[in-house]
């Protein structure tokens, strides 16, 4: 594998999902960007023009969105045993 997918979390501070996705993601070594929708509007109406949501977590990786906190599609998608 030629290094790691491009790992994109869309999420809130107040959002315990969203921990729970990057929380997940550092236990596996998994770099991504975290980007805060709530500060960022520009980041938000990019998140919903992508994936038509308007709620977080969205995790992108290789530009696949993830909704919610899909552990399962999530490490299919970053080959996480």
């Amino acid at each position: 594998m030629n290094g790691q997918p491009k790992v994109i979390v869309f999420s809130t501070s107040t959002c315990s999902w969203c921990r729970v996705v990057k929380q997940h993601l550092k236990q596996n070594n998994i770099k991504f960007k975290d980007i805060d929708v709530s500060r960022d509007r520009q980041a938000a109406m990019d998140m919903v023009r992508r994936t038509g949501q308007q709620g977080v977590p969205v995790t992108l990786i290789n530009n696949r969105p993830i909704i919610g906190f899909n552990k399962i599609k999530i490490n299919r998608l970053l080959n996480i045993k």
